[in-house]
């Protein structure tokens, strides 16, 4: 399987950070959700076999982190665009985001919308729906996200954790302390809930869209996986069986092979 470096990025705007780049073929970047993303991402991998992946850490989530200049959607937004411009790429790049990462990569096609090749959007927040809300993550302890996030909670724990043995007082203060890193940043744009509007400007999205789904996703149910398919115009849905909305580590061969049909020419 692909091995993707490592890489430091800078924007044009001055912001540093890492990247996780590998894989051969077609340019294709990669945002994460709020759980951030590693260069053994599972899924990422998986798609580094047949294409040249970007994988950008978001602000806020590496290991020392403390950039704080990226404050709302729209700074969200910008930045991604100037991600893209750092990776000097040569055509127009196909962007996968997931959760947190997707919304962020609709709202970048929506307000650049010729910009992109195609776009996959697995699990994606940002959209609401008064009668079915969804969960509030913020409320949660770790060991209760679990059963939001996955089919199957135990594996789900033992991935969100690392294997972590938190009977060690060491690696559990490591963990809630990279845990609460990544939530406070991602609860720039996700609290007290994922709407920021989005759907004021969904329609402009004008590129080939595929909308990914968790058939167990407690986060983001199927219910909204069709709001989204009725949102983007011509865009096409795909539900992962077994899966739950960290379907790129409980799924990731089921979840790229989904994804590789759509991009398939």
């Amino acid at each position: 399987m692909a091995t993707l470096e490592t890489i430091r990025v800078t924007t044009r705007r001055g912001i540093e950070g890492d990247a996780f780049v590998g894989g051969s073929g077609p340019d294709l970047v990669f945002f994460h959700g709020a759980g951030g993303v590693t260069a053994d991402d599972p899924l990422v991998k998986e798609l580094a076999e047949s294409f040249t992946v970007h994988a950008p850490v978001w602000p806020g989530f590496g290991p020392d982190d403390t950039e704080t200049s990226i404050e709302d959607m729209l700074d969200f937004t910008l930045h991604g665009w100037d991600l893209v411009d750092a990776f000097a790429l040569q055509d127009l790049p196909i962007v996968v985001g997931h959760s947190m990462g997707a919304m962020i990569a609709a709202e970048m096609a929506s307000v650049a919308r010729n910009d992109l090749a195609k776009l996959v959007l697995l699990t994606p927040a940002g959209m609401w729906i008064d009668a079915e809300p969804t969960p509030d993550l913020f409320a949660m302890l770790p060991f209760e996200m679990a059963e939001v996030l996955f089919h199957d909670p135990v594996l789900g724990e033992k991935l969100m954790t690392g294997g972590a043995d938190f009977t060690d007082n060491d690696a559990l203060t490591t963990f809630m302390v990279a845990n609460a890193r990544r939530m406070g940043t991602a609860g720039k744009i996700l609290f007290p809930i994922p709407n920021r509007r989005l759907s004021k400007r969904i329609h402009r999205i004008g590129v080939p869209t595929l909308v990914v789904g968790g058939a167990s996703d407690g986060l983001v149910p199927p219910v909204y996986i069709d709001l989204w398919r009725d949102s983007v115009a011509g865009s096409s849905t795909h539900m992962i069986e077994a899966a739950g909305h960290m379907l790129h580590l409980e799924q990731p061969a089921a979840t790229a092979t989904a994804i590789l049909n759509f991009l398939s020419p």
